[in-house]
Parts: C-alpha cells; sequence; structure tokens
C-alpha cells in the first residue's frame, strides 16, 4: 500500500532548512508512514481529525516537528514542518496547530 509522499510547498522549504540527520530520519518515518505503518517518533495529533500524526525529533538541544495526513487524495501529505522554539513542554504551540489545520483544510477542498 505505498502511497506517494507529497509536500505542501512551505512545509518543504522549512524542512529542508532542518539539521541532515533531522531530515534522514523524518524521510525514513513518512516512507515507513506511506507504507502503511508508523514509527516511534509518529504521535497522532489530537484534535485535527483521524489520519494527522506528528513526527518529534530532538537534536542537539532543538525540537523538530513535521506534521502529516494520511487520508487526503492518494497521497501522504506533508502539510507543515517548524522548529519547536518554545521551551514549556512537548504541546505543539497553538499557532502551529491553527496552520496545520487551515491546511489540512485547503488539502481537503482540494482533494476531498
Amino acid at each position: 500500500m505505498d502511497r506517494a509522499v507529497s509536500w505542501v510547498t512551505a512545509a518543504e522549504k522549512a524542512f529542508q532548512k532542518f539539521p541532515a540527520p533531522v531530515q534522514s530520519q523524518m524521510r525514513t518515518a513518512l516512507e515507513v508512514a506511506a507504507a502503511g505503518q508508523t514509527t516511534d517518533i509518529a504521535k497522532p495529533m489530537k484534535g485535527l481529525g483521524a489520519g494527522v500524526y506528528e513526527l518529534r525529533i530532538a537534536y542537539r538541544r532543538n525540537a523538530y516537528r513535521a506534521d502529516y495526513a494520511v487520508q487526503i487524495g492518494s497521497d501522504l501529505w506533508v502539510v507543515h514542518a517548524f522548529q519547536k522554539k518554545s521551551t514549556q513542554g512537548i504541546k505543539t504551540p497553538k499557532k502551529e496547530i491553527d496552520l496545520i489545520r487551515s491546511r489540512l483544510k485547503r488539502l481537503q477542498e482540494t482533494f476531498g
């Protein structure tokens, strides 16, 4: 059940700024997800609907995130990637959640 991995342009641009080891680990996790499995760095995103996950990696005292949806069209869509700046807990900041939600909505309207 391998699906193609597609990117929202802004998410891909942000992802390309991540350190190479983070990109490599996340690409592997996305390939696993495209094959219908999940890795231990993928966590379901609560409140954004079924099939929306966040990849979480800590690297050199920084936290990196990439969010993807498995149920839009025939591809797996990476909708957001960011370096988490907040030092307060592991919660994804509200402004990031809002951005993910708006990008998901646009994709669902396009491919829904």
